[in-house]
């Protein structure tokens, strides 16, 4: 896809993060909506996009090729509606930037969510190496015997040298 819309790639930043395709998120999203609030959020977003990008984007696009077709020569009173179009245009290009934005940031909401979940499992298991590391004692090494503590920090200065 050289040119992909934003509504494009929502869809498809949506369908990899959750790795179905959009129109079984979009029931899940509206049958089950307590059971993926950032599903439902994201698919929330992505309908306003569906507005933003279809919409308000394809019309200020057409508007403005309208008006400054090619050889056609702008009247006095079309360069205001060029100016307004063109504003317009770009309003709703930031709308569509700033929805994009925002399905990245419930997907990595949704991904920073799914580490948390993870994460007492991981340290579970890196205390149950830790704590398998420790009982294998070195051959010829008392069990009890405690290791010699290192010295931490500089060297004491004493009084200095005597004459």
């Amino acid at each position: 896809m050289p040119d992909a819309t934003p509504l494009d790639q929502a869809t498809t930043m949506i369908e990899k993060a959750w790795g179905r395709p959009i129109e079984a998120l979009e029931s899940l999203a509206v049958r089950r909506p307590t059971d993926d609030p950032l599903l439902r959020s994201a698919m929330h977003i992505r309908s306003a996009l569906v507005i933003t990008a279809d919409s308000a984007v394809a019309v200020h696009q057409e508007r403005l090729h309208a008006l400054t077709r090619p050889g056609h020569a702008p009247a006095f009173y079309d360069l205001q509606r060029i100016t307004s179009s063109a504003a317009d245009l770009r309003v709703a290009l930031a709308e569509s930037r700033t929805a994009l934005q925002a399905i990245r940031h419930v997907i990595e909401a949704r991904e920073a969510a799914a580490t948390a979940d993870r994460a007492p499992a991981v340290r579970l298991a890196q205390a149950a190496v830790a704590r398998s590391g420790r009982d294998q004692h070195v051959r010829g090494q008392v069990p009890d015997q405690a290791a010699p503590s290192a010295v931490v920090g500089p060297p004491a200065l004493g009084p200095g040298p005597r004459r």
